[in-house]
């Protein structure tokens, strides 16, 4: 294992003082293993948060700040956070307005901030809404889940719930949005190799030199099937039918097409493949609105690449374009 970090026990702890030390503009909770804005809480405004295992960055640290996330929980790599750790959150972000909690459909995920509802609710009377996000097509269940895995659309939901939150609507107004954005979006995902978690020390799963695995979990979970290695075009095609197929998407739709990078996939490769994904949807009818291309929601080092497409009208372009300030989203500032 080559790796740039100190101790495998420490990579979290050190990932968020690495964090705090290069946005200044963000603060970090250490004992509770919390990315949230300086600025927090806003009075008046709904406070957003997410969280889950780290190794999946920029997702969900790297969202926080002006019109997305008002805080983040980083539990260990590829593990829940835990409760306290939510509540803790939720504390730090709540304005008088309401938080909207985002919960990828994982199975701890969901348990521990429901949990951390009850508890906010409890001890400070604060109202939480949560929306789930349950985007992946590639299969029903899966290694901790129930139902489909949330993926590449929580990315697309933080920004735009994010910018309604900004703009002062009311908690049900925003948890509204995010939910219209959860049921206009699908993704799929393949990876090309196995990542290796630093507490394990080797691959969490084999694939050989020949072969790749469609329909991957962002944790290494089985997809769909294992085939041999493939070009640019006939991945995208695995990947983008299915999408186009299950919502389905029609002729005219006006989507946010993002092609996302799970790690270890040069750039240079994921515009080869959104070359061939914007020739289908093209095929297809589909109007490419606005794109997103780069490595936002990552397995540490799996080489592999999702696709996700996100059907939009004019408000959620709207809330797509408005400004926003993370350290990994940036425009309009």
């Amino acid at each position: 294992m080559k790796k740039l970090i100190n101790a495998p026990e420490d990579v979290v702890v050190d990932a968020l003082q690495g964090i705090e030390a290069a946005h200044p503009d963000l603060r970090v909770d250490h004992a509770h293993k919390v990315i949230y804005r300086g600025d927090s809480p806003r009075n008046g405004k709904v406070g957003i948060i997410s969280g889950g295992g780290s190794g999946h960055e920029p997702l969900h640290g790297g969202f926080v700040g002006l019109g997305m996330l008002d805080a983040a929980c980083a539990g260990e790599v590829f593990t829940s956070p835990v409760p306290d750790q939510m509540l803790a959150a939720t504390k730090l972000v709540d304005g008088g307005a309401g938080v909207l909690h985002v919960v990828k459909n994982y199975t701890g995920d969901v348990m521990n901030f429901e949990m951390a509802a009850e508890l906010a609710a409890a001890e400070t009377g604060t109202q939480v809404v949560s929306v789930v996000t349950d985007d992946d097509v590639a299969v029903q269940d899966s290694t901790w889940t129930a139902g489909r895995r949330g993926v590449g659309v929580t990315v697309l939901l933080e920004k735009i719930a994010g910018a309604a939150a900004e703009q002062g609507r009311s908690l049900e107004q925003v948890a509204d949005v995010a939910r219209t954005v959860n049921a206009n979006g699908r993704s799929m995902g393949l990876a090309l190799t196995s990542c290796t978690v630093p507490a394990a020390g080797k691959p969490t799963f084999e694939l050989g030199d020949d072969e790749y695995e469609l329909g991957v979990g962002i944790h290494g979970e089985p997809g769909r099937e294992r085939r041999k290695l493939a070009t640019a075009k006939e991945y995208a095609s695995l990947l983008v039918e299915p999408i186009i197929a299950d919502l389905p998407y029609a002729k005219g739709d006006a989507v946010v097409c993002f092609v996302n990078g799970l790690g270890g996939t040069p750039l240079i490769e994921l515009y080869v493949l959104y070359n061939e994904v914007a020739k289908i949807l093209d095929k297809h009818g589909v109007q490419v609105a606005r794109s997103l291309v780069g490595s936002y929601i990552t397995s540490l080092d799996m080489a592999g690449a999702s696709v996700t497409l996100l059907r939009v009208d004019d408000e959620l372009m709207s809330l797509w374009d408005a400004p926003v300030r993370t350290p990994a989203l940036r425009w309009g500032i």
